[in-house]
């Protein structure tokens, strides 16, 4: 493997590419095709990748938009209570992360634009179908079973996996970007949806997430490579050429096979508890339930979801500068500051709460908004100095737990509601599990160097 890596890098190449197997002979083309795959510009081919992963997850991430603003109007069309609805969000979000690990082990098997746009068109039969529901059963195996199993395979993991194959360096930087790419499609689909369920019910809004998924499948299709030595280039960064690996059997058993690895190291365990309260404080909480909490005390449906679009906005902000500091700081204190400061403003959400929008409740939007989904670039980075190769698969098994813990926040803050008649308990309990992530992530150990596998140790 050596000599033929070096086949690429020294002056022999012709010497070099008649003794290379047929199935190389494009990456024995990489000097002209490294130029090829250069825009005139002379930018690198994987910065057009993570746009195009960028436009993929932004695209799919507006039916995350959606289950917020249906609690209410479905609540009163079928009478269904609050519980009942946030169990099928809860199912959705915990399949979201269960199916992510699977979804990564699937991509190095079939190739990431197969999973991904096979995943659009789950998410748009999903969404689509509910026009049709009548019954509670119906949301969940719709909302719940469809799209969790479709948005599961278009989740972080696949922000990941492609930041690992595409990049050795800027990876803090890049992950930060797509997964701000989440957050830039709750800013671009929020207020729609909302004016649309608003002003002519649910439906028409669950028609157009499912019309923005199939959008979206095209792009997948024609403009994303699943390996830089696809179009013969090193990948960003790389010193030397990276062959395509070949495809990976097994993908159940792989992902299985590194979790049972994984599960048997302390850094997983505080990484998957801190992620799993990331998850119920955000996605579990504040995502599915601020609307209605809202709603509950007087403002209108159109203005809260205004104000979680601003989240959007600037958790774009935070978390490229979250992902351009992980670069140059230590992760683990970077997840611990951000938790603190998530903490402590939930603790202050339930007396901002007001018919209209005030000053104190914009500041919190902003400063939430830096801190929404700022800890997965540190993340991902502990992730891949612990785990090498294998990262993509951890994150996504990490990212489980975050789903888990979403889902679990999702279904309680709808039951206390229905219980309490307020989701206040709610907030107080969040920032108070945001304390106990701010410990978790300060006894995280740094890896010890001869644990790190070599990809990892050239990040």
């Amino acid at each position: 493997m050596k000599q033929a890596a070096a086949s690429h890098t020294g002056p022999t190449d012709q010497e070099s590419t008649a003794q290379e197997p047929t199935a190389q002979e494009s990456t024995a083309q990489e000097p002209t095709d490294h130029r090829a795959s250069r825009s005139l510009s002379g930018v690198h081919r994987a910065w057009f990748v993570a746009a195009v992963t960028f436009v993929t997850i932004t695209g799919a991430a507006a039916f995350r938009s959606l289950p917020g603003l249906l609690i209410d109007p479905l609540h009163q069309e079928f009478d269904w209570s609050r519980g009942t609805i946030s169990a099928a969000v809860s199912i959705n979000l915990a399949l979201y992360g269960l199916t992510a690990p699977f979804a990564a082990a699937l991509m190095d098997r079939f190739g990431i634009r197969r999973v991904v746009a096979f995943a659009l068109v789950v998410i748009a039969l999903g969404s689509g179908t509910t026009v049709w529901m009548t019954a509670a059963w119906q949301l969940m195996l719709c909302w719940g079973l469809l799209v969790g199993l479709g948005s599961g395979s278009m989740a972080l993991a696949f922000a990941a996996t492609v930041t690992n194959r595409w990049f050795t360096e800027r990876r803090g930087l890049v992950s930060g970007i797509l997964t701000a790419a989440s957050a830039s499609g709750q800013l671009i689909f929020l207020p729609l949806l909302s004016w649309l369920v608003d002003e002519y019910r649910w439906r028409p809004a669950a028609v157009t997430v499912a019309l923005a998924a199939l959008t979206v499948v095209p792009f997948v299709w024609l403009l994303l490579r699943d390996h830089p030595a696809d179009v013969g280039l090193k990948p960003y960064g790389a010193k030397e050429f990276v062959p395509k690996p070949a495809p990976v059997t097994g993908a159940a058993r792989r992902a299985l096979k590194v979790l049972f690895s994984a599960v048997r190291t302390g850094p997983f365990w505080l990484l998957a508890g801190t992620f799993a309260i990331c998850g119920a404080s955000t996605n579990g909480l504040v995502q599915t339930h601020f609307v209605p909490a809202a709603h509950d005390h007087g403002m209108p449906i159109t203005a809260a979801a205004s104000l979680l679009a601003v989240i959007g906005v600037f958790d774009v902000l935070g978390t490229i500068a979250s992902g351009w500091v992980t670069d140059r700081f230590e992760p683990r204190r970077l997840l611990a500051v951000y938790y603190a400061f998530r903490g402590i403003s939930l603790l202050f959400l339930p007396i901002l709460l007001a018919p209209s929008v005030h000053l104190p409740m914009v500041f919190f939007i902003v400063f939430y908004g830096l801190d929404w989904v700022a800890t997965v670039p540190p993340t991902m980075a502990l992730c891949r100095a612990h785990y090498g190769d294998d990262s993509a698969i951890v994150f996504g098994w990490v990212l489980a737990s975050h789903q888990l813990g979403a889902a679990l926040v999702a279904f309680l803050a709808g039951a206390a509601r229905d219980t309490f008649g307020s989701y206040d308990v709610v907030w107080y309990a969040s920032g108070a599990l945001c304390a106990v992530a701010t410990l978790m992530a300060l006894v995280i150990r740094r890896p010890r160097v001869r644990g790190v596998r070599p990809a990892a140790a050239g990040h």
